[in-house]
């Protein structure tokens, strides 16, 4: 095993501070190689963005240029169907096959796992990486094995194996959300410091059009 790549799936819609500082962090503590940031085209769980294909991209690259190791990985974008994530990380291991893969996500989104597509095949992939939130406790199906038996805070374990690691990292918490965002722009209303200038300046332009 050569290095460590993390993966942040998301809409995306439009990218902010709050995806991008606890991914700077899991970077920083866990000493991943580079984050690949992978913005869904159908997402199977979730409404349709409200930003097209090519905005979201656009504003992700803007986003991340500045810092070394993130990347845009657009293959989400350029499939059909559902964006399942087992598919990305398939797609990910064929690409990278000497390296751990590492699926980024939050709490919430852990306590939603069962409801994942193929939801099991994901630790047969990558390690996961769950950031922790004190007011978000876990969900019991993670306190029962075979989950629980993998549960660990201590990042050299995903360096001990390819896969099936679940790690529990403490990130900066910014209580910022996409949705907020478009509330915003919809109303008139300055986002300002809750994203990138380089984004703020491009999506209030998009939304003046």
């Amino acid at each position: 095993m050569n290095k460590l790549i993390g993966i942040l799936g998301g809409t995306f819609d439009p990218i902010h501070y709050g995806h991008l500082r606890p991914a700077l962090d899991i970077m920083q503590q866990v000493g991943l190689s580079e984050v690949r940031f992978t913005p869904n085209r159908i997402p199977p769980h979730r409404e349709t963005p409200k930003l097209s294909d090519l905005q979201r991209s656009e504003l992700v690259e803007l986003a991340i240029s500045d810092t070394p190791g993130f990347v845009l990985d657009g293959r989400e974008l350029q499939r059909d169907g559902p964006s399942y994530m087992v598919d990305t990380l398939q797609s990910l291991k064929d690409d990278f096959p000497e390296d751990a893969l590492c699926l980024m996500m939050g709490m919430d989104a852990f306590n939603g796992l069962q409801q994942w597509h193929r939801w099991n095949s994901l630790l047969e992939l990558s390690h996961i990486i769950v950031t922790t939130r004190p007011e978000v406790e876990m969900a019991e199906f993670a306190m029962q094995d075979p989950i629980s038996s993998v549960l660990t805070d201590d990042p050299q374990r995903l360096l001990q194996r390819p896969a099936g690691q679940i790690l529990l990292q403490s990130v900066t918490q910014l209580d910022i959300s996409a949705s907020q965002i478009r509330s915003y722009l919809s109303a008139g209303r300055s986002t300002q410091y809750l994203l990138p200038e380089t984004v703020r300046e491009k999506l209030e332009q998009a939304y003046a059009e």
